[in-house]
């Protein structure tokens, strides 16, 4: 049993990852404007995320190779292949890097619904334990305590909703019954960027362990579940709130209805949200670079001591102070953070499925089984319409055009999915039957 809970604070650490300022501002955001009707969108990711990562890892256990290296080492050959995966690690390195200034921005707004405290003090100190913690701890040092971090965040949520008591019948039917109220389009969206995180999938596969693919599905089940539950856990704080969502209103109506103590408890959730992902942000952005270049170990400076390696979880945490020292408002923040996620998930998803079909780089016992395929297709098809969606909004936003039809948009995402689909199947049987073995 010891050991069981070991493993899952271990892989608690995507947890860390995906529950950030970002979760905290957008699912307390769809539980004040639709109460529960948005819960299922929460569900749905969870489940989606736990598919993903097991995948992403189930490479790394099987084949020696994390999903970074696999991305070089099978497109590098080709032009297109190689700006593929260049592309593919500037987007991760943005991403993180956006990320990173919502997570600290979202930890000191957390501390300032408790303490009265200068922002840049504040700033400098998040910055200040997040760099003693990289530069003295190893990888699973700092994926241990950010599993004990996510814990206590947990409670703080956790028992704040509880105590609201939210009504069960509502809740069931938003958790399993699918809805798209008016206006509820990018929020929807968002709930999945939220959890959905691709640069995780890079982290969840560069973490290294020894334990069996049984206990590793297991464990990181339960971890990402619990990580979920939090979430829906935030999403009932917010529906206890009117209005438009701020920290602080969030804060004020909870104080009204609760009790000082739960406006405590939402900031110090905000602030172990917003810590845990200003660690594993940069962590994954050096993790991500490493994997891709220098894919076969063989240069010291992608070491955990590392010149490279230091180099880039540096600059990752570098960059979030220092936006996080101008005082920028940290929901806008945020929410680009989320936007970024839109982009790169469909091409990674894409090549992660293709991945675990390829018999060379698993085996025959370990590639997706038939009912895994549909499993994990039917949430790779998802994420590409979400994908092409983002670009879609991106594009239109760019050139100032005004889209009074979303549903245009979402159309013409699944048509584009759909046509993606049959390359993308056809490639999934030829990696599938190219070993020897299988011919």
């Amino acid at each position: 049993m010891k050991q069981r809970l070991l493993h899952i604070l271990f892989w608690s650490v995507i947890a860390a990852a995906f529950i950030g300022p970002g979760t905290i501002t957008t699912a307390a955001s769809a539980g004040t404007g639709f109460g529960y009707l948005l819960m299922w969108a929460l569900v749905f990711s969870t489940i989606a995320c736990m598919v993903l990562q097991e995948a992403s890892a189930r490479i790394t256990a099987v084949s020696g190779r994390n999903l970074g290296e696999a991305l070089r080492i099978y497109l590098f050959d080709t032009r297109l292949g190689r700006a593929t995966v260049y592309l593919v690690l500037t987007a991760i390195l943005l991403g993180c890097a956006a990320y990173e200034t919502g997570n600290i921005l979202g930890a000191v707004a957390g501390v300032s619904l408790i303490f009265d405290l200068p922002g840049w003090q504040v700033t400098l100190a998040i910055g200040a334990s997040a760099f003693t913690l990289f530069w003295f701890g190893t990888i699973h040092q700092i994926a241990r305590v950010m599993g004990l971090v996510v814990a206590f965040m947990g409670v703080c949520f956790l028992t704040t909703a509880l105590v609201i008591r939210p009504p069960l019948t509502e809740m069931a039917q938003g958790a399993l019954i699918p809805s798209f109220p008016a206006g509820s389009e990018m929020l929807i969206l968002a709930l999945i960027g939220t959890t959905v995180v691709p640069y995780n999938l890079f982290l969840g596969s560069g973490l290294a362990h020894t334990q069996s693919l049984r206990e590793m599905r297991l464990s990181l089940s339960i971890a990402i579940g619990l990580g979920g539950i939090i979430s829906i856990a935030v999403l009932i704080v917010g529906a206890s709130i009117a209005g438009t969502f701020t920290f602080e209103a969030l804060a004020d109506e909870l104080a009204a209805s609760l009790g000082a103590w739960a406006a405590a408890m939402l900031g110090l959730g905000l602030f172990a949200a917003g810590f845990t992902s200003a660690v594993t942000a940069p962590l994954a952005a050096a993790i991500t670079a490493r994997s891709t270049l220098d894919p076969d170990r063989q240069s010291t400076a992608w070491d955990e001591e590392g010149r490279g390696f230091r180099a880039v979880w540096m600059g990752i945490l570098l960059i979030g102070i220092g936006f996080g020292l101008a005082q920028v408002q940290p929901v806008p923040a945020i929410i680009l953070a989320q936007a970024l996620n839109g982009v790169i998930l469909p091409l990674v998803a894409v090549f992660l499925l293709i991945m675990v079909n390829n018999i060379r780089l698993m085996s025959a016992e370990t590639v997706n089984s038939l009912r895994f395929n549909l499993l994990m297709g039917l949430v790779v098809f998802i994420t590409v319409i979400i994908g092409i969606s983002n670009v879609a909004r991106a594009l239109t936003n760019a050139f100032g055009v005004d889209l009074a039809d979303e549903n245009l948009i979402l159309w013409s995402s699944l048509v584009i999915a759909l046509l993606i689909s049959w390359p993308v199947w056809k490639m999934i049987r030829r990696v599938r039957i190219e070993s020897p073995a299988h011919r």
